[in-house]
């Protein structure tokens, strides 16, 4: 099974964000758009998992979730990997800058290591994909509106839980179901 370690996201950042991609959609056309269920921060991309390595994932997460407390996450700005109109592949909303956030991450990535999931050679940059540009052609007009938006706060919410996801890949965009959830401390 695909699966994923995320964040679930409260239903008032996720309206904050499917209002924006609403704005973006008038703009352009060569982007495939985040649905409200894909919504979601990723803190690691498993990828194809057995069930033993399912119970033995969620093992970790349940002893990681245990020594972190509570935190909040501001969504803020706009973004793009990799920068820049013309080569534009992801939009995506940032987080501001948080450390419980990075050290929850960090100790998950070093935990799974063990388990022979290889580390991120990138350094985690957290945010929201909000869209995947389909093709080399700019985002047009779409670009003036993120540079119009860079700075713009979309919410803030507390992370009280970490969950496992399946990613199941369907024509219609993969489908995404909650595995089970840890609630941190």
């Amino acid at each position: 099974m695909r699966t994923f370690i995320a964040v679930s996201l409260d239903k008032e950042i996720k309206e904050s964000v499917l209002s924006f991609i609403n704005k973006l959609k008038k703009e352009t056309q060569n982007v495939r758009w985040a649905k409200q269920e894909g919504i979601h921060l990723t803190l690691k991309f498993l990828g194809d998992i057995s069930q033993d390595q399912s119970l033995k994932v969620q093992s970790i997460l349940k002893e990681t979730s245990e020594k972190h407390n509570i935190f909040s996450l501001s969504f803020k700005g706009i973004g793009t990997f990799p920068k820049g109109e013309k080569r534009a592949r992801v939009i995506w909303i940032g987080i501001e800058d948080n450390g419980p956030l990075l050290n929850l991450q960090s100790n998950l990535e070093e935990r799974l290591a063990k388990l022979n999931f290889p580390k991120e050679e990138r350094k985690f940059h957290p945010h929201l994909t909000l869209g995947r540009v389909k093709n080399n052609l700019s985002i047009g007009n779409a670009f003036s509106l993120l540079e119009n938006h860079k700075n713009t706060v979309f919410g803030d919410m507390s992370v009280n839980k970490i969950s496992l996801f399946r990613s199941t890949l369907k024509p219609s965009g993969a489908e995404y179901n909650i595995i089970s959830e840890f609630p941190l401390r």
